[in-house]
Order: C-alpha cells, then sequence, then structure tokens
C-alpha cells in the first residue's frame, strides 16, 4: 500500500480493498521501522491516528466518506494540532503543546484524513537543508550523505520515503518546492491568501504560505481544495471561491504559451539539471506547448530583498519567545533582563539568532528607510516583473533549484546556503504560485521542474504539471528505501 499515490489510495479506500485502519497501521509500521535513520518524524501520533481511521471507515460504512476520508498523511511540526507538541523544529518550543487547531489542520480534519504525526523542519523555517532542525537533520532518502531541502525537508522526506502519502508545508521562500525537487516529489505553493495562515507559527508574515507535498499534481490538487478558503481569523486570507482543482487536470495543453526567464538560466546554473529542464520543456513543446524567452530584469534583487524583509518580520514574530508565557525559560534567572537575554539565548539555534540580529538591526532606527523601506519598493518592481511577463505568456518554467540536493555539511557559509534559493524567493515577495514536479536524475538525485503561474492560477499549474507527469515517469521514480517492503 506504501507505493501508491493519494488518489490510488482513495480509489482502493472507496473500493474496499482495504480499510483505513489497515492502511494507516502498515504505515505507522514503515515509520518505526525506516525513519530512525531519516529522521523525517518529531513526533508519531498512533494512537490519535488510529482513532481517526477507525472514525473515517465508520463514516464510510454508514455512506458518508468524503473523498479523502481516511487517507493518511503528516503535517509540518509548525501546524498548530490540539494536544500535540507543535515544536517548530526549535528547543524554543520543545515543551509546547498546542492548545487549538490550525485552520489547515482543522480543514484536513473535517474531510476525514489521518494525521500520523508532525515532520521534521528547519527551526522557525528557517533554512534551505533541514539542518536548522534542534532535532537533527533530515536525511534525503535517495542518498543519506545528502540534506533534502528545507525547510519542509521531513515533509519531503516521508512522502519520498514511502512513509506517508502525503504531507503538509510551508513556503516561505521554496521551502515546499526547494525539498519538493530534491526528493523527487511534487510541492504546491499556493498563491500567498489562498490557503489560512491561522494556526501556523509564523516566519515572516508576508512570505509564508501552506501548500501539499504529495506524489502527484493530482494528489495536490485533492489536497489543495481542501485546505483553501477564506478565514476569518486571518486577515490576509483572500475572500474567494475555491474552484474544483481536479476538475481540468486532464485538459490538453494545445496552445500554451510557456515562458523561460532568461536569468533562471544563466551562470550558477548546474550544467545537467540545465539539461534535464530544457529536456523536460520539450516534452511540452511535444504536446502542443510554444515556448519563447522572456525576461524578469529584477531577479538578481531577489535575494538580497528576501533577506531583509524576511529577517525583519522574523525579528517581529519572535519577540513573543521570551520565556514568560511559553516555550522554553532558563533555569533560576537572576531578573526579568537575565531572563529575558538566557531563555533567548538557549532556546533559539544559531540560524534563528543570525535572522533575528539582522532583522533587528534592519528595523532600527536610522536603517529602516535605508533598508527595509528599499527592500519593498523593490519587492514590488519583482512583482511587476511577474505581471509583465503573464500578459504574454501562461506560465513560466525552470529549474528549482540550481543544483541538485548537496550533502549534509557542505554549505558553511550562510550566503551559499540562502543562494541555493535563488529561483524561488522571487515567487513568494510577488505572491503568485508555484508548482514543482520530478523532472530527472542527476548523480543520483532527483532534479525538480519549476512551474510559475500568475495569482490564483493554481488549477491551470496542476493542469500543466500533471499533464507532464502523463507524459514521462519521473514522478514514478522511488528511491530504494520506498521500494522496501514489510
Amino acid at each position: 500500500m506504501h507505493d501508491k499515490t493519494l488518489t490510488e489510495l482513495a480509489a482502493g479506500l472507496a473500493a474496499g480493498e482495504f480499510s483505513s485502519r489497515e492502511l494507516t497501521a502498515n504505515l505507522l509500521a514503515r515509520i518505526d521501522r525506516l525513519d530512525g535513520d531519516l529522521n523525517s518524524f518529531i513526533t508519531v501520533t498512533p494512537e490519535q491516528a488510529l482513532a481517526a481511521a477507525d472514525a473515517a471507515d465508520a463514516a464510510r460504512a454508514r455512506g458518508e466518506a468524503g473523498p479523502l476520508a481516511g487517507l493518511p498523511l503528516a503535517l509540518k511540526d509548525i501546524f498548530c494540532t490540539t494536544g500535540v507538541k507543535t515544536s517548530a523544529g526549535s528547543k524554543m518550543l520543545d515543551n509546547f503543546v498546542a492548545p487549538y487547531d490550525a485552520t489547515v489542520v482543522e480543514k484536513l480534519q473535517a474531510a476525514g484524513t489521518v494525521s500520523l504525526g508532525k515532520t521534521n523542519m528547519d527551526e522557525f523555517a528557517m533554512g534551505s537543508s533541514n539542518e536548522n532542525s534542534f532535532y537533527g537533520p533530515v536525511k534525503n532518502p535517495w542518498d543519506g550523505a545528502a540534506v533534502p531541502g528545507g525547510s519542509s525537508g521531513g515533509s519531503a522526506a516521508a512522502v519520498a520515503a514511502g512513509l506517508v502519502p502525503a504531507a503538509m508545508g510551508t513556503d516561505t521562500g521554496g521551502s515546499i518546492r526547494q525539498p519538493a525537487a530534491f526528493c523527487g516529489i511534487t510541492g504546491l505553493k499556493p498563491t500567498y491568501g489562498r490557503v489560512s495562515r491561522y494556526g501556523i507559527i509564523a516566519y515572516a508574515s508576508s512570505l509564508d504560505q501552506a501548500g501539499p507535498m504529495a506524489r502527484t499534481a493530482a494528489d495536490c490538487a485533492h489536497l489543495l481544495g481542501a485546505i483553501a478558503g477564506h478565514d476569518l481569523r486571518d486577515s490576509t486570507s483572500v475572500a474567494r471561491g475555491v474552484p474544483d482543482y481536479t476538475a481540468e487536470l486532464d485538459a490538453p495543453l494545445a496552445g500554451l504559451k510557456i515562458g523561460l526567464p532568461k536569468e533562471y538560466f544563466g551562470e550558477g546554473l548546474d550544467a545537467d539539471v540545465e539539461q534535464a529542464v530544457r529536456e523536460a520543456i520539450r516534452v511540452y513543446e511535444s504536446l502542443g506547448a510554444t515556448v519563447r524567452e522572456v525576461s524578469l530584469p529584477h531577479t538578481h534583487y531577489a535575494i538580497p530583498a528576501y533577506y531583509v524583509i524576511a529577517p525583519a518580520e522574523a525579528s517581529s514574530n519572535l519577540a513573543r519567545y521570551d520565556g514568560v508565557r511559553f516555550g522554553h525559560r532558563c533555569d533560576a534567572p537572576a531578573d526579568l533582563t537575565d531572563l529575558y537575554q538566557r531563555s533567548r539565548a538557549e532556546g533559539f539555534g544559531e540560524e534563528v539568532k543570525r535572522r533575528i540580529l539582522m532583522g533587528t538591526h534592519t528595523l532600527s532606527e536610522g536603517f529602516f528607510d535605508a533598508y527595509y523601506k528599499k527592500a519593498q519598493q523593490v519587492r514590488r518592481l519583482i512583482r511587476q516583473d511577474f505581471l509583465d511577463a503573464f500578459d504574454e505568456v501562461d506560465v513560466l518554467m525552470g529549474p528549482a533549484s540550481p543544483t541538485p540536493a548537496f550533502d549534509l555539511g557542505a554549505k558553511k557559509d550562510p550566503v551559499s546556503m540562502y543562494l541555493q534559493d535563488i529561483y524561488t524567493i522571487a515567487i513568494n515577495l510577488a505572491g503568485i504560485p508555484g508548482i514543482s514536479v520530478p523532472a530527472g536524475i542527476v548523480g543520483g538525485r532527483p532534479v525538480g521542474l519549476q512551474i510559475l503561474g500568475t495569482h490564483f492560477a493554481e488549477a491551470r499549474l496542476l493542469n500543466v504539471a500533471h499533464q507532464f507527469q502523463q507524459a514521462t515517469d519521473w514522478h514514478l521514480r522511488r528511491p530504494a528505501l520506498a521500494e522496501e517492503s514489510l
């Protein structure tokens, strides 16, 4: 059962080939056996999972089961989940048990899905390799010496290894798409505001967005339909109807206009990755699409703008973790100042401290106009670049990352790590949707094709991705670990 897609499992449940309890128990056993080395989960919740599976089976017996009822998945450990530790990968929240559910969790529970647990991640979603977790790094199922990407690396690794058919991630600067590319799965970052951020532990509030990670675009379409929609508890949630994202999956691509941003095919792009991406684009041409070069002239400003805006927002969001109301508290503080200083020093990891310091400096008197305000002006130019491009083409395509997954410990210097997000960060600054789909293997490690659309064009992106997966088999490739049976 572990080798089936979410869509195939839904069909099996509906046909009575197996029960949700049988499916859930099988996957829990795989997690118990295989995750010790992968480290993709922080918390596994077998009792809650089996209870939810039984409830889904009972609903199906009554004829009340929806299309997702009884399907197992995992949640990145940044989604608040009632009664379950929600750590954001940090020592600061190692003892925090959420008293309420995030909207995404509520919606998935209402759909009857079964959560198997919470997946590992870079601390407070700050990282591109999943090496910044308090709970240790996650390993890539394709190669244990490689990173799975970040910050949603635990979710990506768990899906790739066949521990769960799907998982939820969050994407602030590529944290769904880059690990999806590194682990050979499909990952969708929706339009900013398409999915409620309520109950998601905040990193950068104007950039964070939740989305699905699964084996196929069809799986992601089903999941996005369940989690999308307006939420009055989130002021950034958009009041817009939710379409049936599965309705147009099989629409033909004849006449599709694809733009290739010339800035995504220049210096720094691995030659083998470029070849894999260009071969994927030739598949689209064979399906009736036309291709032309376009320009996103402000792309080279995306990383500096992001690393002004995101740390500034993180500095503000993480100010609440002071050892007073919740989270880590130092032992025997001498006074209030000592409580603040030692609790934060002990609770936060090095990368989080670095970004807090960067953000606090950026927002300080005398630097706000020079840095933060200027970065927001650049952000507007980046957004306009995309809008201008979408006046000419339907979608943009390019690599999700300049290289395949790199080795654990290979990126010692923070700047070289930040540059791994060169093709993903601008999308968050512009607020547009993007999806990464498996498109090749280089040196035994997967390569992702990134497909971008204009605001609220998720249905089109999923259609474009699905048609590619109907014509290729990259999404069917599995690491050796995923082939292991119990």
